[in-house]
């Protein structure tokens, strides 16, 4: 089986004169069932938010309205910056990947689907002990 990669999904859109329609649905247009739903407005420019890891938890970002950015690292040398700037597109982030979520539009709402409820427990909120878990240092 292959390893879950962070990796910028597209979705179909639908609609007409009306407007358009973005559907959304665990395990066919994203690779797990969604059980938490919470989203993220009011963020000034230079705020960042997430800074943290998850144990367990995947997440897909959308800004359904705005812009937005999402920094993420893997804690093995590798990191990228991805543009949120459409609503039909999002970001799928696996397990243990560091996000900053930054650089938000005045306008900016970042719709974030998770994989499992809210566990405090499993988040990792100190890089430097992110980073000794990834390489293998602690659990």
């Amino acid at each position: 089986m292959l390893e879950k990669k962070v990796q910028m999904l597209e979705f179909d859109q639908h609609g007409d004169e009306r407007g358009r329609l973005v559907i959304v649905e665990g395990m066919q247009d994203i690779p797990f069932d969604i059980k938490r739903i919470f989203y993220i407005y009011g963020s000034d420019r230079n705020v960042i938010r997430g800074q943290h890891a998850n144990k367990r938890t995947e997440f897909v970002l959308i800004n359904v309205a705005g812009t937005s950015k999402v920094k993420v690292k893997d804690g093995k040398g590798n990191e990228a910056v991805f543009s949120l700037n459409r609503p039909h597109t999002g970001i799928y982030l696996p397990r243990m990947i560091w996000k900053d979520m930054y650089d938000f539009s005045c306008d900016s709402v970042l719709l974030c689907l998770a994989s499992e409820h809210y566990d405090a427990e499993e988040y990792i909120r100190d890089y430097d002990i992110f980073m000794k878990i990834v390489n293998g240092e602690c659990e």
